[in-house]
């Protein structure tokens, strides 16, 4: 299956490197004093457990990965030219609305100031997409999707398995669920070019810092909220789990 220029040139994405310069590039607007390179530095204790760099980080890149994959969602029900994309984009809209709620509801109980943008390098993917037409659309969408859940899946298992706040562990699971699902509605579509999706999520340019952090919100403006559609169905789309967190039975320092 052949991939399009657009989809190769714009379609690079690195979980980790993505969480690492959000730590580094977001510090003032985080409400915290300084940063390191230390993801796994404590910066704060909360009633739910401890709350690492890493913690922070990824309930910021949930939102910021929402903010335009939600609305992707939205374009390839309208614009998509087979069933199975129309219906990978509404998995998309009911999954991230979901994670969106979750990410919305938890950071302000752990003093996060998540973004109302998403990232210029989002951006940019969203823009392919509202510019794309035909067929052409639907590769992109396919590709470039299947590029950036995968590239996050790997960190939501870190984060699961390391994290030890139960807010954070609870949207890692919930992000579980609903990545693991986009990730196979867009190879049910049949338009993913694995060999290319491979290669782009195991190597990864070292893009600047500026192109993959969610830009400061604005102070006063209304927060952006992913909503489900009245009289879209939800059938059958995975949302996550729906269990509420308990405090942290573990002692804080």
């Amino acid at each position: 299956m052949p991939i399009s220029r657009n989809t190769i040139g714009t379609a690079v994405v690195g979980g980790a490197l993505s969480l690492t310069l959000a730590a580094l590039a977001y510090p003032s607007m985080l409400g915290i004093q300084a940063t390191s390179s230390n993801a796994s530095r404590i910066i704060a204790n909360t009633q739910w457990g401890p709350l690492t760099e890493a913690d922070r980080n990824f309930v910021v890149f949930v939102r910021s990965a929402g903010l335009w994959e939600g609305p992707s969602g939205g374009l390839a029900m309208k614009k998509g030219t087979t069933a199975a994309v129309r219906e990978a984009g509404r998995h998309l809209v009911i999954g991230h609305a979901a994670l969106d709620a979750s990410c919305r509801k938890i950071a302000p109980e752990l003093n996060i100031t998540i973004p109302n943008q998403p990232t210029p390098q989002q951006q940019g993917f969203l823009a392919t997409f509202q510019s794309d037409t035909g067929k052409q659309f639907d590769t992109d969408f396919a590709n470039i999707l299947r590029v950036t859940h995968g590239s996050i899946f790997n960190t939501i298992a870190k984060i699961r398995s390391t994290t030890e706040n139960t807010l954070v562990r609870a949207l890692a699971d919930q992000a579980n669920d609903v990545v693991l699902d986009h990730i196979t509605q867009m190879e049910k579509t049949g338009l993913v070019n694995f060999d290319q999706v491979n290669f782009q999520e195991t190597t990864p340019p070292k893009l600047p810092a500026a192109q993959v952090t969610p830009p400061v919100p604005q102070q006063g403006a209304p927060m952006v909220v992913l909503t489900v559609p009245p009289g879209l169905s939800t059938h059958g789309v995975p949302t996550g789990p729906a269990t509420e967190p308990s405090p942290s039975a573990s002692p804080t320092a």
